[in-house]
Order: structure tokens, then C-alpha cells, then sequence
């Protein structure tokens, strides 16, 4: 299983506007704090405040917030909510032409290690991803005074 970069930068914005409580913090200081672009991070903000996961101020005192508690943010709910591929092989897609699919026992196989995959994800939330014994390090490796 390959996470993409969107789910990636998904958890990166969730994981630092959580350190941050309920100030807001810009795209621009995100991206600054990891290191990667801007134009990336938009599209994901964008989509993260559309499903609800954030909250958005506009304006020149503006940025964002989480809107959901971090103990509410389910990992294995995000990951499938941005996640848009889960054909790990060939098999699970529609555009399948293996022939051997039929008799193949390496489909179930994938199933199940993609559904045990998910069902560890479903454990955690945002909170435990940033727990008391990380946050310390996390700030400091982000640059968060």
C-alpha cells in the first residue's frame, strides 16, 4: 500500500494546526514549517475545510483552525476520504486484463492484508499522532515557538 502525497500533506496540515490550538495559522507558514510548496498545500487546505476537518477565516487577520478535536479525527476515516486508489494490484481495478485473476488466490490475499491495513488505521486518531511524549519534538522539528 502507497500513501499518496496528498494523504501525506493532508495529516502534515491537520498535524500542525493541532500543535497550534485554536490560533490560526496561514498555508504559507505550513508550508515554510515542512519545506514543500504552497501550491501543493492549497488543494488539500481546500479539501479538508470542505469535508469538515478544518475552518477557514478569510480576511487579512485570516487562516485556518482545526474544526474537528484531534481526538475526533480518525486516521483510517482520513485516509480513505483521500485516498483514491485502493488497487493495491492489478486485479482490484476495472481496468483488470490479468488472466489468471479468475483463479488467483493472490486478490484475497491483498484484501485482506488492504482490510487488516485499514482496520489498524481505524485505532487512532490525530491525538494519538501527536501525543504529550512527541509534541516537544514536534514543535521544535517544525519550528513552532
Amino acid at each position: 500500500m502507497h500513501i499518496t502525497r496528498y494523504t501525506d500533506y493532508s495529516f502534515r496540515v491537520l498535524i500542525y494546526l493541532a500543535t497550534q490550538g485554536d490560533r490560526l495559522a496561514t498555508i504559507q507558514e505550513i508550508a515554510d514549517s515542512y519545506e514543500i510548496s504552497k501550491n501543493h498545500l492549497m488543494k488539500v487546505v481546500h479539501q479538508l475545510n470542505k469535508k469538515g476537518y478544518i475552518e477557514t477565516v478569510r480576511g487579512k487577520k485570516g487562516g485556518m483552525r482545526l474544526h474537528l478535536a484531534p481526538e475526533d479525527i480518525n486516521v483510517g476515516v482520513l485516509v480513505r476520504e483521500t485516498e483514491q486508489d485502493f488497487s493495491i494490484v492489478e486485479c482490484f481495478s476495472a481496468k483488470n486484463s490479468c488472466k489468471i485473476t479468475p483463479v488467483c488466490g493472490l486478490k484475497s490475499m491483498f484484501g485482506e492484508a488492504l482490510k487488516a491495513f485499514l482496520e489498524v488505521l481505524d485505532k487512532y486518531t490525530l491525538a494519538d499522532v501527536i501525543n504529550d511524549q512527541h509534541r516537544p519534538q514536534l514543535l521544535r522539528l517544525l519550528q513552532i515557538a
